[in-house]
């Protein structure tokens, strides 16, 4: 069974930085691609960025150059290194993986960004 927990989330200051972690609990290659999305409240869930199997990465504009994915297979685990914050930063944070036309997701991990 296919399980994602994502952890990292918390309270920063704009300008800060945070490490999200998803602990994925198969082998992360078995997936087209891996990646994070988020929601803001009153809003749509939107990608945030995306890793596929041969580590093509793809990112929202909102956040090139700020936000970097990353994978480590022998972890299982995903990470999303954020950094210069901003409030409009502030979502729950989802780890999705995807094979074919089937998607698993987290939980969900809250980040608050605030002055």
């Amino acid at each position: 069974q296919v399980q994602l927990v994502e952890s990292g989330g918390g309270l920063v200051q704009i300008g800060g930085s945070l490490t999200l972690s998803c602990a994925v609990s198969v082998n992360i290659f078995e997936f087209n691609t891996v990646g994070w999305f988020r929601q803001a409240p009153g809003k749509e869930r939107e990608l945030v960025a995306t890793v596929n199997v041969g580590g093509r990465t793809n990112y929202a504009d909102a956040v090139k150059g700020r936000f970097t994915i990353s994978r480590n297979g022998a972890e299982k685990t995903v990470y999303l290194q954020m950094n210069s914050l901003k409030p409009e930063d502030t979502a729950v944070y989802y780890c999705r993986a995807q094979i074919l036309s089937r998607f698993y997701w987290g939980q969900g991990t809250q980040v608050t960004v605030s002055s």
